[in-house]
């Protein structure tokens, strides 16, 4: 029987209270965890943060008795952003880091992030070795009562070594910024940790009340954010997620500005301090050509992995690069820490657009961003496209038309019997009519 899967592209998420996130489960995680880690002399250290969803704390209580009951000692760092739980797992010689999240979803939802003990996430390899202790009837926890996590207020230390990321506070003298902390993680440290840089904030989303996170409001909604900065004159604003991994930026116009708009400023900034290593950044398959296409007329290469900052994560480090990301925000500057995070995000941006003495707008409409076209067609099975004459001639056809200029991604969707067409290009109908030709030839020899 096969062992099932618990882990997906961004850690355990599921609805509070049910499988995998039950009561049970969680103990059993907490449990194959600390099994899970390299064995020493010393009981192991786990430090546990989480958002402000009201499932939180007994999940954090769960965990902490299957850990307890495998010799684990566990340290709640209280509500934090996911990223300062990486960091002081690290900093603070921790044996592993969790995160009770779920990021952006809403409050019903909840997940286990997990960090090792140099602050980066878990290996695929290790999450197998996790999901079949859990699976393992031989796997026997702690049945006492949950009990409340003992305490510490470490996040100082996490602050501090955001604020190396701009040494020169005068940059910033008379800045207002609009901050969006989604009811979410960054609620306890965001305006804080701006304001003692010197910027003035304007701040929405900070009155969580453990079921309004994301809740209109963050990254995905910045609608709410975008009214602010236009009505109350400032420079920008900056929407965080419920656990603070990801940024989404609005100019002082109010329009929005994503993820590949930083990546490409924020990285022609390291280029030109010498900080970029390998002239190069890590992308995802999602972001867009244009992107690719500014970054090679500034002589910086583009590699492209698989959605999730994971891969990101691993793509940069196989490498030896310094910036990667995704057009959601989720964006890593590995001089600072191999996670995403919404906070650091946010100071390199206000760095850059301090630095060159342009606004955000400026440097955003650096990015062209080009037509997208998506089409799916329904298959009878995911068979390997290159078996397929047929569909293999149509692709190349189109990939020829493009000639350099725009991008043809094709992939089956991974939970339903979907094919994928993805074109980009400068020529909207174009695309349309060359994405079609590729699903009627589908439709013909798979559908």
């Amino acid at each position: 029987m096969p062992i099932p899967r618990l882990f997906g592209t961004d850690g355990v998420r599921g609805v509070a209270g049910r499988y995998p996130l039950d009561p049970t489960t969680v103990r059993r995680l907490g449990a194959a965890l600390v099994r899970g880690l390299p064995r020493g002399t010393a009981p192991p250290r786990i430090l546990v943060g989480r958002d402000t969803r009201e499932s939180g704390s007994w999940i954090e209580r769960e965990l902490a008795a299957g850990a307890r009951g495998e010799g684990a000692e566990m340290t709640s760092a209280g509500v934090v952003p996911t990223p300062a739980v990486a960091y002081l797992t690290r900093s603070e010689g921790f044996d592993a880091g969790v995160v009770i999240s779920a990021s952006h979803n809403p409050f019903e939802d909840n997940g286990l992030k997990v960090f090792s003990g140099r602050g980066e996430k878990f290996s695929e390899r290790v999450e197998r070795e996790v999901e079949a202790m859990v699976a393992d009837p031989g796997l026997v926890v702690d049945e006492r009562e949950a009990e409340p996590v003992p305490g510490a207020d470490l996040v100082d230390a996490y602050l501090d070594h955001l604020r190396r990321v701009i040494p020169d506070t005068t940059l910033l003298k008379g800045w207002v910024i609009g901050i969006d902390c989604a009811n979410g993680a960054t609620t306890p440290v965001a305006a804080g940790l701006f304001e003692s840089l010197g910027v003035q904030t304007i701040v929405i989303g900070d009155r969580p009340d453990g079921r309004n996170i994301n809740l209109d409001c963050g990254s995905l909604h910045p609608e709410r954010l975008a009214r602010a900065v236009v009505s109350e004159g400032c420079q920008m604003g900056v929407a965080f997620d419920g656990d603070g991994d990801r940024a989404i930026f609005v100019d002082h116009t109010g329009r929005v500005v994503n993820g590949d708009a930083v990546l490409l400023m924020c990285s022609r900034q390291f280029q030109r301090e010498g900080r970029l290593r390998g002239d190069a950044i890590v992308a995802t398959v999602m972001s867009n050509i244009g992107l690719e296409m500014a970054l090679r007329a500034s002589g910086i290469g583009m590699v492209r992995c698989a959605v999730g900052d994971k891969y990101v994560m691993e793509e940069m480090q196989n490498r030896g690069l310094s910036v990667g990301g995704e057009q959601s925000g989720h964006i890593i500057f590995s001089d600072y820490l191999f996670t995403g995070d919404g906070l650091c995000t946010a100071l390199n941006v206000l760095r850059t657009v301090a630095v060159t003495a342009r606004t955000l707008a400026d440097l955003a409409s650096d990015l062209t961003s080009y037509p997208q076209v998506l089409l799916n067609v329904r298959v009878r099975e995911k068979v390997d496209l290159s078996t397929v004459p047929a569909v293999v001639a149509a692709m190349s056809d189109v990939e020829s038309r493009l000639d350099g200029q725009g991008r043809l991604l094709v992939r089956y969707s991974g939970t339903e019997p979907l094919l994928r067409v993805m074109l980009e290009g400068q020529d909207e109908a174009e695309l349309r009519e060359w994405a079609q030709h590729i699903v009627d030839v589908v439709k013909v020899q798979l559908g």
